[in-house]
């Protein structure tokens, strides 16, 4: 099979928590997207957090449903970084580390792979800066 197959995601911690901002959250959240992804046979892009959300740009095999996705990054991310850091359970309390939805997109001719790539790439610094001007006042 060839495909052609790009889903821009989004998704946000259960009560929009920022636990992104500790750095071991966000690089283990991150360590396990890239496993699940070799698991499945997906192709991370780009892959970027924020304080409150994360971005995940990926190209997937059609056998895959975008639900089945964001289903199975949710599962496999709460189930590793629950593992490695219960201390998260004090932020995250229920069970639950993300909230129940979620944002997908397809890539198609009017946005190109260039442009979510450094859309998703520039999270961080976009929220940084924001953050500086906002400390201004």
């Amino acid at each position: 099979s060839r495909y052609t197959i790009y889903y821009h995601i989004v998704i946000i911690p259960k009560y929009r928590r920022d636990i992104f901002k500790h750095a071991e959250i966000e690089n283990a959240t991150k360590e396990s997207l890239q496993e699940l992804a070799f698991y499945h046979d997906w192709i991370i892009e780009e892959l970027e957090a924020d304080q409150d959300h994360i971005h995940i740009f990926l190209s997937a095999p059609p056998r895959y449903a975008p639900s089945e996705i964001v289903k199975l990054i949710k599962t496999w991310t709460y189930h590793n970084v629950y593992t490695k850091y219960p201390k998260i359970k004090q932020y995250l309390w229920g069970g639950n580390m993300w909230a129940n939805g979620y944002y997908l997109s397809t890539v198609s001719d009017n946005t190109t792979k260039d442009e979510i790539r450094k859309y998703v790439r520039n999270q961080k610094e976009k929220s940084e800066k924001l953050s500086r001007q906002q400390k201004l006042f």
